[in-house]
C-alpha cells in the first residue's frame, strides 16, 4: 500500500481540480494514494475527478456524499478509506510544490517526536501571489490557545495521531475551525507538530474572505480558544484570548478593512 494516503474534499472546484490535481502528479515523492470525496458539487467537479481516477486507478479513490455534508464529514469520509501510514492533506483549488511530500516524509521520518508536520504557503488569486506566510517551528502551549497553530492543508500527520482522537469533529460548532479543535484534541494526547520555514503549498485565496466571515464561525473560533486552555491545562489568564475573534467580528468595517490592508501590505 502507498504510505501517504492523500485526504481532497471535493466542493464546485471543477475549474481548478485539474491544477491542484497535477501539481500531485508532479510530486518528486511518488508513494502516494489520492483519496478524494465529492461533497455534492453541482457543477463539472465530479466528473472531472472521474476522468483522473480512470486515467490513474492505482493511484486515485473517488467516493461521493450522497448530499452536500461539510468538510468535516468529508475529510472523515476520506479516512475511512485512508490506509497510508502518513496522511496528507490537499485542497481541490491549491497547488502544491514539487518537493513538498518529499520535504515533509524526510521531516517525520528524522523528527519521530512530531506526528504532525506542516508549512507556511503563498497565498494567490488571479494577479498572483499578494501573501506570503511564515514558518515558526514548534509551537507553544500557549501559543494554540490564541490561533491554529500549523495551516491545515498543507499538513502531514501519523496516521496513529488521526485515529487516536478519531478524526474531525462532525459539529456545527466546529464549522470553518476544524483544524484547530483537531490540533488541540492530539495535543490533550500528546501529539506534537512543527512548521517548516519554506512555503511548501500556494493557497488560491481571495483577499477580502477573511473580512466576510461569518460572526457565528468568530463565535466558533471563541469555543475553540476555550477547549484548548482546558484540555491542555493552561494558566486561565489565557481565556482573555477568547474575546480575540468576538471583538474582531464587531469591529466596523471600514477599521477592519484597514488592518486588513496593513496585514497584507
Amino acid at each position: 500500500m502507498p504510505r501517504v494516503s492523500i485526504i481532497m474534499g471535493i466542493y464546485n472546484c471543477g475549474k481548478t481540480l485539474g491544477e491542484a490535481i497535477d501539481s500531485l502528479l508532479a510530486q518528486t515523492y511518488t508513494d502516494w494514494k489520492l483519496i478524494m470525496c465529492d461533497d455534492g458539487s453541482v457543477d463539472d467537479t465530479y466528473s472531472v475527478a472521474q476522468r483522473y481516477v480512470q486515467q490513474y486507478p492505482d493511484k486515485m479513490v473517488l467516493l461521493r456524499n450522497e448530499k452536500n455534508m461539510g468538510l468535516n464529514y468529508t475529510l472523515n469520509h476520506c479516512l475511512s478509506v485512508a490506509d497510508g501510514e502518513l496522511i496528507a492533506r490537499m485542497d481541490g483549488d491549491d497547488i502544491s510544490v514539487p518537493e513538498r511530500f518529499e520535504r515533509e516524509v524526510e521531516f517525520l521520518d528524522a523528527h519521530p517526536k512530531y506526528a504532525i508536520v506542516s508549512s507556511c504557503m503563498h497565498y494567490f488569486d488571479g494577479e498572483g501571489i499578494f501573501r506570503t506566510g511564515v514558518g515558526r517551528g514548534e509551537p507553544s502551549l500557549e501559543s494554540i490557545a490564541r490561533a491554529t497553530p500549523f495551516c491545515h492543508a498543507p499538513c502531514m500527520v501519523r496516521a496513529e495521531a488521526y485515529q487516536a482522537v478519531n478524526g474531525y469533529a462532525v459539529d456545527e460548532k466546529r464549522l470553518r475551525v476544524e483544524d484547530w479543535d483537531l490540533w488541540v484534541r492530539m495535543y490533550e494526547l500528546g501529539y506534537r507538530g512543527y512548521m517548516l520555514d519554506d512555503p511548501l503549498y500556494m493557497m488560491r485565496d481571495d483577499r477580502n474572505a477573511f473580512a466576510r466571515r461569518k460572526f457565528r464561525y468568530r463565535i466558533n473560533e471563541a469555543r475553540v480558544t476555550m477547549s484548548a486552555v482546558k484540555k491542555l491545562k493552561l494558566s486561565k489568564k489565557n481565556y482573555i484570548w477568547v474575546l480575540r475573534p468576538i471583538i474582531v467580528g464587531l469591529l466596523p468595517k471600514f477599521i477592519y478593512d484597514r488592518l486588513h490592508r496593513f496585514k497584507l501590505n
